[in-house]
């Protein structure tokens, strides 16, 4: 990168900001993508196409939670990059590639669920796991795509003794770096949109008593889809696009420099707040963090008879096995 594209503002509140706030997401973030991927792989008992995309969600987010270390240190060092040309271009290949995921399995989550609600005899609810796989690798495959130019430049600046490592440099636009952020936005906000109409209009629509619970359930995830893309990636596509229209008088300007980091930094909070999109996506989410939480309470038990944990079952279910009509056979061969 051109020595003269960057911009070292020093003296600015973001090296104070930035490190605890990517340490509370990066704790928030690992705890919640873990469980949700711990439920995934040993809690799941039947794999649906929607639980497919979810899967590939909790994966991108839980990479990008690994890359958060190497920038809390980056803004802990008052942005002085100490770890090489290499693991810069790959923290932020990673990051970008990650968040880019995140967003288009998002709204494929919310495609998935505008055509179970609207169109429920559709063919695409038809398809098959491998399908939805296949999907999923073709999507991996056009972000990696997308975001390799990352992986293929020098984003190292070395300027007054320091060594920054960005995406975005601070004199002009970036090229097919800000046309990327600025359609990973746009583009899913208006799928995600449509898709979020249509679904409780759809259900609005359809006033039957037995369907009320189901009605408020759908709308409440795809209300909590479009809250967590909105919050996460609005604040900075809104300050790239100011500094877009602003250039060159707010080139290295230090509040606008100060907004851009802080939003940019409010992406990696989708991968925290993704969580809430598992929880509400299904009614098993609830019971595998339940199942998950207290499997890590509850201490270890070996050797106990057979016939204590028999007492110790709750009554219902020994009045289950007891008053079916085999058990009450096997009650009088017993006496």
């Amino acid at each position: 990168m051109d020595n003269g594209s960057c911009c070292l503002i020093q003296g600015d509140p973001i090296s104070q900001v930035m490190p605890p706030l990517l340490v509370l997401f990066f704790v928030l973030g690992a705890l919640g993508n873990g469980m949700a991927l711990c439920g995934f792989c040993f809690c799941m008992k039947t794999w649906k196409p929607s639980t497919i995309y979810l899967f590939n969600l909790a994966v991108a987010d839980f990479l990008l939670m690994v890359c958060l270390p190497f920038r809390t240190d980056y803004y802990r060092r008052d942005r002085r990059w100490a770890f090489g040309d290499a693991p810069c271009r790959l923290v932020l290949f990673m990051l970008a590639m990650n968040r880019a995921g995140s967003i288009v399995f998002l709204t494929v989550v919310a495609v998935d669920r505008y055509f179970k609600v609207v169109h429920p005899h559709h063919v695409v609810n038809a398809i098959s796991n491998r399908t939805a796989a296949g999907v999923a690798c073709a999507l991996w495959a056009v972000v990696i795509l997308g975001t390799l130019y990352l992986l293929l430049e020098d984003h190292l600046c070395a300027q007054g003794g320091a060594v920054s490592c960005e995406s975005f440099i601070m004199e002009s636009a970036n090229g097919w770096h800000d046309i990327m952020f600025q359609l990973e936005f746009f583009l899913p906000l208006g799928v995600i949109l449509f898709c979020s109409a249509r679904v409780v209009w759809s259900l609005r629509r359809r006033q039957q008593l037995a369907r009320q619970a189901r009605m408020r359930k759908a709308t409440r995830f795809i209300a909590v889809v479009a809250a967590v893309f909105i919050i996460c990636y609005l604040p900075s596509a809104s300050a790239r696009l100011y500094f877009l229209c602003t250039v060159p008088s707010s080139v290295c300007d230090p509040s606008v420099h100060a907004a851009l980091h802080v939003t940019l930094s409010l992406t990696y909070m989708n991968s925290t707040l993704d969580p809430l999109v598992y929880y509400f996506s299904s009614p098993s989410f609830p019971k595998i963090y339940a199942k998950l939480k207290v499997r890590s309470l509850r201490p270890k038990r070996a050797g106990r008879p057979t016939a204590q944990r028999r007492e110790e079952m709750p009554i219902s279910n020994l009045c289950g096995q007891s008053c079916t009509p085999g058990g009450v056979a096997n009650n009088v061969q017993s006496q």
